[in-house]
């Protein structure tokens, strides 16, 4: 009995790639459907209208249900909860690889992001309770983050390959692959772990919490096809920040919380937690555009703007290893997060000079090189910081909120940047004296993007300052069961 920890602890490296694994799966989910979009609504014949559906119906099950997965996770046990999570999102991508109508496949990404909701913060949280000692696992984190950073910049390059060389359908069967691997993984090298504190679900801050969540996911969403100001969009943003808030009083008295307020009261978790809001509202949103200018603007095919994207992955792997493995267990976040925002900022700006005589070479790789650089520096070490000294207990429920700011980040950004570009390129082109050329409408859609690109800018610019305010000088307690309260 004894020999169990020890097997466990030495092949904890293993249970590092596995959790990877699932990780990626994840984080390269988010942007692999995109590029398979066309092909599958030429097959499945709907609407350009209806196409958002793809996106929104997982971020609405994935982002409500975030705080739920971490909390079962905890209830459950990490190694039954990557069980289902992966057998579930195995089960729901198969389901959208086959699916004849277009009913089945926004279906089927629903059902993924059930699944996903219940597997990202098991995954984080089998990640934080597995390492041990502040070198340790600050490598792990600095790994995980890679990974997980690089996901998305990986799905255009994979989707792109797929979906030029094999068929849109792939985009979904690969995830089967990457679960059928992991699912192995974890039936080798990890080990059980479950809260011994936490008996009960907090059924009403479940419903509460999810609700909201569901509510604000929603009317992020919608603005993208509707606009801010549309009864929809604002009117589900008030019901769920109404919702969010009788969750967070109903936390305070509840005996068994679905997400303890005292994960929040720490400075540097709450730094670094706004650190991966603001990054992933740039982040998804310049993602976007900059995909549309690839293909639109240079003419690029999806598997070419999938490959041009990989300079931001490689930058992104080398800072994020740099600055976890040799940086974070000496001087803490607070030197490497604004400085990554800083980097992210300038990376941006390089983007605001795209014109329709630019080409890749010297208008978008030294930009994708210096954001890549910049969000090493801010994605690992900031999961990191907002998982430490957090009781095993809770882990889960941390996991969860990290996943949960991440991807409300995403919706937001997404939703925000491609509202600006589009609204600076209606005014543009509004302004111009009739007739207008075909060459001036690009001008305006460059315009747009440009506009978007400085908000993008901006963004980062004040993550730099937020991160530097809240995050506290020296070296986070990086070791588990325990949580530091201000």
């Amino acid at each position: 009995m004894s020999s169990a920890p020890v097997s466990a602890h030495a092949r904890r490296w293993w249970t590092l790639a596995v959790l990877s694994i699932a990780s990626l799966m994840l984080a390269l989910d988010a942007t692999v459907i995109n590029i398979a979009l066309p092909r599958a609504q030429v097959d499945l014949g709907f609407s350009a209208g209806n196409r958002q559906w793809l996106i929104t119906a997982y971020a609405l099950a994935f982002g409500s249900l975030l705080l739920l997965g971490g909390r079962l996770s905890d209830l459950w046990g990490r190694r039954i909860s990557l069980y289902v999570g992966l057998s579930g999102f195995a089960v729901a991508s198969a389901a959208g690889g086959i699916a004849k109508s277009f009913t089945v496949l926004v279906s089927a990404r629903a059902v993924q992001g059930v699944f996903g909701a219940l597997l990202a913060p098991a995954a984080l949280a089998t990640l934080t309770t597995t390492f041990e000692g502040p070198r340790e696992r600050a490598r792990a984190f600095s790994f995980y983050g890679a990974v997980t950073g690089s996901g998305a910049a990986i799905g255009l390059l994979l989707g792109g390959a797929l979906t030029q060389w094999a068929s849109w359908r792939w985009c979904l069967f690969i995830n089967v692959v990457f679960a059928a691997m992991a699912l192995v993984g974890v039936a080798l090298f990890v080990h059980e772990g479950r809260s011994e504190h936490h008996t009960h679900l907090d059924v009403l801050g479940t419903v509460l919490g999810s609700a909201g969540l569901f509510f604000v996911v929603f009317g992020l969403s919608h603005a993208v096809t509707a606009s801010w100001t549309d009864i929809f969009t604002w009117g589900s943003l008030v019901v769920g920040g109404g919702l969010l808030l009788a969750f967070t009083r109903w936390q305070q008295q509840s005996s068994h919380p679905l997400l303890p307020l005292r994960l929040l009261l720490d400075r540097t978790r709450g730094g670094s937690l706004a650190a991966l809001l603001i990054t992933n509202l740039g982040l998804f949103g310049i993602s976007l555009l900059l995909v549309f200018y690839m293909q639109d603007s240079l003419g690029y095919s999806p598997l070419r703007t999938g490959v041009d994207f990989s300079p931001m992955v490689i930058a992104l792997a080398f800072s994020a290893f740099i600055a976890s493995a040799r940086l974070l267990a000496r001087v803490g976040p607070r030197p490497l997060i604004p400085t990554g925002m800083l980097l992210s900022m300038m990376g941006v700006i390089l983007f605001t000079r795209l014109n329709p005589a630019a080409n890749y070479f010297d208008s978008v790789l030294p930009g994708l090189v210096l954001t890549g650089l910049g969000l090493g520096l801010i994605v690992a070490p900031a999961v990191a910081s907002a998982t430490a000294g957090v009781r095993a207990s809770d882990a889960g429920a941390a996991s969860a909120l990290v996943n949960t700011t991440s991807q409300i980040g995403g919706s937001i950004g997404a939703a925000l940047l491609n509202t600006i570009a589009v609204s600076a390129t209606a005014r543009f082109v509004i302004s111009l004296p009739p007739p207008v050329t075909t060459r001036q409408v690009t001008l305006g859609v460059l315009h747009g993007y440009s506009v978007a690109f400085w908000w993008a800018a901006g963004l980062f610019g004040l993550g730099a300052v937020l991160s530097f305010g809240l995050l506290e000088s020296g070296v986070p307690d990086l070791d588990a069961d325990q949580v530091l309260i201000i």
